[in-house]
């Protein structure tokens, strides 16, 4: 595509600070790519549930230039959703990962299709869109959450088969940070782990992101349809990011796996 090819051309004149790859993705029509992959639901979805405010450290305690939990060993590999709206439950599921490793020092990856399968009654669409919360809400009343191993991924919407003796963790409850704090969120991912978060990926140029630090002037802070998970932070070049596990895996493409968005 002419317009990728331009996009890097000014990358490297050093006039944008990331590159663009024709992917799987260039197969599809934008907005096929946005209803398929981007499944965070946050506006179409009714049923909420309050959680606390996390509280930042006092200010008097100072917090690392950056942070890499995948460094600490809390960050499982990438997994991709395939033509699946589940971004939401990998977002959920890295999140309580990072939580159960700081607590017993074990990784264990948990099942994304336990939260695709079974946590409808809470609210969420499998296939079709969920919420984070939602997905702690229900891991919570259900006293756990089975292992990748116990319920494996099959990327479609299926019957629950949840059992209780493949459980790989629990949820006591959960916290949210206010919505486009990002000192907060700094602070959270630098003293509680790695950080469920939404974003906008609507946009062209994040659909065929490749590398570099993300910064797209059309991107909403309104407007989220896409779950994340942040994983640390840092900065580069003068310029501050977040360290973003997706859960889109272009094959052979290392990039792809592991977003660096701007902090602003």
């Amino acid at each position: 595509m002419d317009w990728v090819r331009r996009h890097n051309q000014l990358y490297n004149k050093g006039e944008r600070t990331y590159d663009l790859k024709m992917n799987r993705f260039g197969d599809m029509l934008h907005n096929e790519f946005v209803n398929t992959m981007n499944g965070y639901r946050r506006n179409s979805m009714n049923r909420t549930y309050e959680a606390s405010r996390f509280v930042a450290p006092d200010s008097d305690v100072t917090l690392p230039d950056s942070v890499d939990w995948r460094a600490k060993g809390a960050v499982t590999p990438v997994k991709d959703q395939g033509q699946c709206g589940s971004c939401w439950a990998f977002s959920a599921t890295g999140s309580l990962e990072g939580q159960h490793f700081r607590k017993t020092g074990q990784l264990v990856t948990l099942s994304v299709q336990n939260l695709v399968d079974c946590s409808q009654p809470y609210g969420n669409l499998g296939c079709n869109g969920g919420l984070m919360d939602r997905s702690f809400r229900y891991i919570k009343d259900n006293g756990g959450i089975d292992t990748e191993e116990a319920y494996p991924y099959t990327a479609k919407d299926d019957f629950c088969t949840f059992n209780k003796s493949g459980i790989g963790a629990e949820d006591t409850g959960f916290v949210d940070i206010e919505s486009g704090n990002e000192d907060a969120l700094k602070a959270a991912v630098a003293t509680v782990g790695p950080v469920s978060v939404s974003m906008d990926a609507s946009t062209t140029l994040f659909e065929f992101y490749n590398s570099g630090i993300y910064n797209d002037p059309r991107c909403s802070s309104i407007y989220l349809d896409h779950a994340v998970l942040v994983v640390g932070y840092g900065t580069e070049n003068g310029q501050d990011f977040w360290l973003v596990k997706n859960s889109w895996v272009e094959a052979h493409t290392v990039s792809s796996r592991f977003l660096v968005l701007l902090r602003f």
